[in-house]
């Protein structure tokens, strides 16, 4: 049979994993019985929300301060933009090692696909067309990605929980006050929740659909040239991809007597395993020098490409065999091919240099330095970091109204795991007992594997040995997912509400209610969105009670100084011309963005310490306590003359000298 008769005739959902096949389950998503208006309407809801998204961040951008990793990238960014100008004018000039070193090795410790797109917004929509001032145009595409995730994230909870649930989790992301501030900034780690999500789509759509599995691969190389957190995806996906295979090729077997698809499935999870224990086992052996011995004819590559080869070979013999366990396996070995290769592509720095410098980039990563953060007042400044950090801060910093539901929602698929694999009976009528709740509800594959993609980031970050620092910013993959299975919790509350109030309220409507109770629980997190804006960082919770409450407790109250644009304005309205200033915690890169921005004056001189000033900008630090009792030595007055107090709260404190 050709294969595109076999297509035909095998189009259909993929099987559930077995564990939750012994009873009919409710639809995930995995089959789509929309009518052609539904799906008219959903992809205009998504549409909707990107545009939306987009609008609302460019037109609450200004306000937003450089923070000091921005204006570095800022810098990158348009250092990539001159050689792409050096492409167009002299390209045999611009492919030389020199000329891509003069534009790339500054700040290589980072892919470059997010700095490119920086880069070249920059050159069009500032230099080219001025439609927008520099800032802006550096951050669009900054924009354009975190709105991405609104489309993507409603249309993976409209699978699971339908169309009302989805719209709430698309709108819950940008309603957490952090994640919305950092969703303006020229950064990475709000794109790479982004990529994370946008290869979990491309992965869930190719178990269905022709061609998905190249679009995953695809995604994936956007994922790695995004942050190097894109290498968790694989392992992520890995036990989901082979459960579905192993289910297909046992429904083939069943339809055909032929055992083939099962068993080249076996040689793939062989070659994978087997490429695997080479390669730790050549790192154990190797020690610290694995990487340093990373070269272009090492043992360590020669690995790599042979268990790559072979993937690829038996892969394209399952597709002749089998097209359903074909699309299960296909998007890993998409990953593992195209993945490397666009991150190649992308990069012009690794060009020359390809293994070396891809050798010294992972090295960087796997050694990164520690920066001090105060927790619960104690200030973190080397391993082991307490284990408990990232659920506390996440707890301290998502607003409570939309945290507990992402608890509840954790939760609930885990207990309806356990309990469905122990095999419990449904029972008649509605109970709030967890086990009987469990039993009406088996858990769906598309659930698992949103927990496991919501789990993986925070259980990364939360090892003693991971350095801490940067908020929760390092573990935005997670958030995505968390507001998924958010809505499904909620979802699931309002019909337990409504099917106990129905026989004394009959009209109720479970969408209606829901409707209502999303809008309860997004009032808390909106009213704080407002109000903390644009000090992003400074955010805290209920739970922590709020910044006053996160301050007694001695939690870091702001970080990457770009709170001072709290008391630019006042600066340019008193300090005398030329006067000497002292924004602490801003480097220069970020005092040239400011002026470079029309937001802080030209002819003001910046030093590097109060000593030499006559004005200090100083951003409450508890790691920096000494730099104010210096500029009240220095200055001879303990009284600032202004300041930024966010809820009562000491942000930046301005001193004047006598």
């Amino acid at each position: 049979m050709s294969r595109k008769k076999r297509e035909a005739a095998e189009t259909g959902p993929l099987p559930e994993v077995p564990a939750v096949e012994q009873a009919p389950a409710p639809p995930d998503g995995s089959v789509d019985s929309r009518t052609p208006a539904e799906k008219t309407l959903d992809r205009r809801l998504g549409w909707g929300l990107f545009i939306v998204a987009t609008a609302l961040l460019l037109v609450t951008e200004k306000p937003a301060g450089f923070v000091r990793d921005e204006s570095v990238y800022f810098a990158s960014a348009e250092q990539h933009a001159r050689w792409f100008q050096l492409l167009a004018s002299a390209p045999s000039q611009a492919f030389t090692d020199a000329a891509i070193a003069q534009s790339f090795e500054f700040n290589h410790e980072h892919p470059a696909l997010m700095k490119n797109a920086y880069g070249l917004s920059f050159l069009v929509l500032h230099e080219k067309l001025g439609l927008l001032r520099p800032a802006a145009a550096f951050r669009f595409p900054a924009f354009l990605a975190a709105a991405l995730i609104l489309p993507l994230l409603f249309s993976l909870t409209r699978r699971a929980f339908g169309r009302p649930a989805g719209l709430m989790a698309a709108a819950s992301f940008l309603l957490v006050p952090r994640q919305f501030f950092e969703a303006h900034l020229s950064c990475f780690d709000v794109p790479m929740a982004t990529a994370w999500l946008l290869v979990v789509f491309c992965f869930l759509e190719a178990l269905e659909k022709p061609r998905w599995w190249l679009y995953t691969g695809l995604a994936f190389g956007a994922a790695m040239g995004t942050k190097h957190n894109a290498y968790f995806i694989p392992v992520v996906l890995f036990p989901f991809a082979f459960a579905k295979a192993l289910s297909a090729g046992s429904q083939h077997r069943q339809r055909t007597g032929s055992t083939e698809a099962l068993r080249i499935v076996q040689e793939l999870l062989v070659i994978l395993a087997a490429t695997g224990g080479l390669l730790a086992l050549t790192g154990w052996i190797l020690g610290d020098r694995f990487l340093s011995t990373f070269q272009l004819l090492s043992p360590q590559l020669g690995v790599a490409l042979l268990g790559m080869a072979a993937a690829v070979w038996r892969t394209q013999a399952l597709a002749k065999v089998d097209v359903r366990t074909f699309r299960a396996v296909a998007p890993l070995v998409a990953m593992a091919v195209l993945g490397p290769a666009l991150f190649y592509l992308h990069w012009p720095w690794l060009w020359h240099h390809p293994v070396d410098r891809f050798a010294w980039y992972l090295s960087f990563h796997l050694n990164h330095e520690h920066y001090t953060w105060f927790y619960l007042g104690e200030l973190l400044r080397q391993p082991p970091f307490p284990l408990s950090y990232v659920l506390v801060k996440t707890a301290m910093t998502v607003p409570t109204s939309l945290f507990l539901p992402m608890v509840f929602g954790v939760v609930l698929v885990i207990v309806r795991a356990v309990t469905w694999r122990r095999g419990s009976a449904p029972s008649a009528g509605i109970s709030f007992s967890t086990k009987t709740w469990a039993a009406h509800s088996p858990v769906t594959f598309l659930e698992l594997l949103v927990l496991a993609n919501a789990a993986t980031s925070i259980i990364v970050l939360s090892q003693p040995s991971v350095p801490h620092f940067g908020g929760v910013k390092h573990w935005f993959p997670s958030m995505p997912f968390l507001a998924l299975l958010a809505a499904g919790s909620v979802l699931r509350g309002v019909e337990g509400l409504v099917a106990w109030l129905q026989p004394k309220l009959p009209k109720l409507e479970v969408q209606r209610v829901f409707i209502g109770v999303s809008a309860l629980l997004f009032a808390p997190a909106l009213i704080a969105s407002v109000r903390v804006y644009p000090y992003g960082t400074s955010h805290y919770s209920e739970l922590a009670g709020g910044l006053p409450g996160a301050a007694a407790m001695g939690m870091q109250r702001q970080f990457w100084a770009n709170n001072v644009t709290g008391v630019l304005e006042w600066i340019n309205q008193n300090a005398r011309p030329g006067e000497r200033v002292y924004l602490h915690e801003c480097h220069g890169g970020q005092v040239r963005d400011y002026q470079r921005n029309g937001m802080l004056r030209q002819d003001l001189r910046f030093v590097g310490g109060p000593f030499d000033a006559d004005l200090v900008a100083y951003q409450y630090h508890q790691e920096f306590r000494e730099t104010e009792f210096q500029t009240w030595q220095a200055f001879g007055t303990t009284k600032p003359v202004t300041g930024l107090y966010v809820d009562e709260t000491p942000q930046i404190v301005v001193y004047r000298r006598r």
